[in-house]
């Protein structure tokens, strides 16, 4: 008889709990060379996605603090490359076909928390409005990298895992190796999250989310694909 997926599956996701439990902790000075060619991209730590809005989680909402303490971390010890990539939609987003309005131009919803803005540098930060989750497409993003072509080591935070997180590490990632260019993406397994929709609550016709299986396994494809996944930074 043929085995289910669940079964085929078992050997694997066990392996899988192994390597979460296993990522590395590395300081800060090992993975910062020089404040100066290092960066930090935000992605969606905004209102509608934390807070406020039909796509608020409380889920997602705890990875607030441990961002709020790397940024001030990183900004004491000399970072001041933050980028903050921000869901901006236009009232008629094609996105909006696959899920319900959100993060409106103009909204609260697509501001950052409110933790965030409290910084005292929140001011110097970059903010990047996106249209989609991909905060490399029509964004700025490229045109930001092309004018700080030093900065060679990224850590990128935020949500969701499985989707705006994935496509900014691998919109960086795979931009190096189409370019030949010594880069460095760090994700911090703390500081990244994904929202929770179980089978047995999920609507009709609604398809549900599991957030502990797609933050692995997406956890996992980065690594797989030369992204630097860890546990935190200490």
């Amino acid at each position: 008889m043929e085995e289910t997926l669940a079964e085929q599956s078992a050997p694997f996701l066990d392996y899988l709990q192994g390597w979460l439990a296993s990522m590395p902790q590395p300081a800060l000075s090992q993975v910062m060379a020089d404040p100066q060619n290092t960066a930090l991209i935000s992605v969606d730590v905004i209102q509608g996605f934390c807070t406020a809005g039909p796509l608020a989680s409380p889920h997602i909402a705890r990875i607030i603090a441990p961002i709020v303490d790397l940024m001030r971390h990183v900004w004491d010890n000399g970072l001041r490359h933050i980028i903050l990539c921000q869901d901006t939609h236009e009232h008629d987003a094609l996105e909006f076909n696959h899920y319900p309005p959100h993060c409106l131009r103009g909204s609260a919803e697509s501001q950052a928390v409110a933790e965030i803005q409290a910084l005292p540098f929140y001011t110097q930060m970059t903010v990047l409005e996106k249209n989609s989750i991909n905060s490399g497409l029509n964004t700025g993003l490229d045109a930001w990298l092309a004018a700080h072509h030093q900065v060679d080591t990224f850590i990128v935070v935020g949500d969701c895992t499985d989707l705006c997180t994935y496509q900014l590490a691998m919109h960086l990632r795979l931009g190096a190796n189409a370019r030949q260019l010594q880069r460095c993406v760090i994700v911090p397994a703390d500081c990244v999250e994904t929202y929770d929709l179980p089978l047995k609550i999920a609507a009709q016709g609604v398809l549900p989310h599991p957030a502990a299986l797609l933050h692995a396994v997406f956890l996992y494809h980065m690594a797989i694909n030369g992204v630097e996944v860890i546990s935190r930074l200490a």
